[in-house]
């Protein structure tokens, strides 16, 4: 959006929350029990990548060739390969946010509380260039992954379908922030963040302002 932070509150906008990034994985969980279309999608997804997962590992179970071990240790190649992801996975965030007109990009990391955030300074997002930002990732990543699994030799696939379950797992964060957004459309969120203080702050517009403006 083309607005600053500061020329908010003149244009209609009044402050929805204050997010501070080190409560962030309370307010993801809250709006992940909301039942919104994208925390849906993001069950949904899942469930649907456990279950391919589960069928690869106990494939051919019968065969005399089947070792459990090797199971096990391709699945590990898996998770460890998903975080070793992480980086490109908010690279990506920042490569959307420039898209949406960004300039001030950067990152935030807590390994304790175990969250990785790509932010954009001061940057008034709307609910169409959030959406943009926090699905970008997971778009590609996801993309590529799943053609993968057509590609790679039959002993690689659990590897790879093993990636793709840790990375949908850990986009939480940002398919929590979609519904967020999600529910409270009604009042067209808006969202920017103070990298200095570690805040995110989010806006929305009163009904009487949208229909007067």
């Amino acid at each position: 959006m083309k607005i600053r932070p500061e020329e908010l509150t003149e244009n209609g906008y009044v402050q929805l929350d204050k997010l501070g990034h080190k409560e962030l994985v309370p307010f993801i969980r809250a709006y992940m029990k909301k039942r919104t279309k994208y925390s849906v999608f993001y069950y949904l997804s899942n469930i649907i990548v456990f279950g391919l997962v589960g069928y690869l590992f106990v494939q051919d179970f019968n065969l005399p060739t089947y070792s459990i071990g090797d199971r096990f240790t391709h699945f590990s190649y898996g998770l460890a390969i998903a975080f070793a992801l992480l980086p490109l996975h908010e690279y990506i965030h920042v490569l959307a946010y420039k898209s949406q007109g960004a300039t001030n990009t950067s990152y935030d990391a807590n390994l304790k509380k175990f969250y990785f955030m790509a932010l954009a300074d001061k940057f008034v997002a709307n609910k169409k260039e959030f959406e943009v930002v926090a699905l970008a990732p997971f778009i590609i990543i996801s993309t590529a992954l799943t053609i993968l699994l057509f590609v790679v030799g039959s002993s690689w696939t659990l590897t790879v379908a093993s990636i793709l379950l840790a990375h949908t797992a850990m986009c939480s964060g940002d398919f929590g922030l979609l519904s967020y957004f999600e529910f409270n459309k009604d009042k067209s969120p808006v969202t920017y963040d103070d990298t200095e203080n570690k805040i995110s702050y989010f806006y929305g517009r009163s009904d009487e302002r949208k229909t007067t403006a």
